[in-house]
């Protein structure tokens, strides 16, 4: 298997044990954390993970995998296009 996966070959998977450990595979980019939020995005488009005490324990882009603990309360997806660089949004 190729070590350098794009973003539209990496599968998306969530898995959450007892609202407490989480594993997200197909994540792209952390656009922002700290203990209440986590903002994601992934193949499938931007996901939120709301709890308390979140800590992301293990995050590995070059295969799209991230693992997080603490008490999640809520998961929100929405579609969200890739950002554009500054040069991209000038020479449009």
């Amino acid at each position: 298997m190729e070590s350098n996966l794009t973003a539209d070959r990496i599968p998306h998977r969530l898995m959450l044990d007892d609202r407490e450990r989480m594993t997200v595979g197909g994540v792209t980019e952390v656009e922002s954390f700290d203990e209440q939020t986590v903002q994601l995005l992934t193949t499938c488009g931007a996901l939120t993970v709301s709890g308390r005490g979140l800590h992301i324990e293990q995050l590995q882009l070059e295969t799209g995998d991230l693992r997080l603990s603490g008490r999640v309360d809520s998961l929100q997806y929405t579609d969200q296009q890739p950002r554009r660089s500054l040069l991209g949004r000038l020479f449009r």
